[in-house]
């Protein structure tokens, strides 16, 4: 059963921080939240397991834990 990736797995972290900056920039708070939106679809969509995605969503959902 695929599980969470929980440890770092980022290639390039400061590179994905600056590019999901810069498409952040100079940007209204709702279209923002739109991009969030697509952004988070399309990333479940490339996970598409669905244990996986409900995992995501509860560790998401943890109050003061991040």
């Amino acid at each position: 059963m695929p599980r969470l990736e929980m440890n770092p797995n980022f290639t390039d972290p400061d590179a994905f921080y600056a590019a999901l900056t810069a498409l952040h920039r100079d940007r209204s708070e709702s279209e923002s939240e739109r991009i969030n939106a697509r952004l988070i679809l399309l990333l479940a969509n490339h996970i598409g397991d669905q244990q996986v995605l409900e995992e995501a969503i509860s560790h998401a959902g943890l109050v003061g834990d991040s």
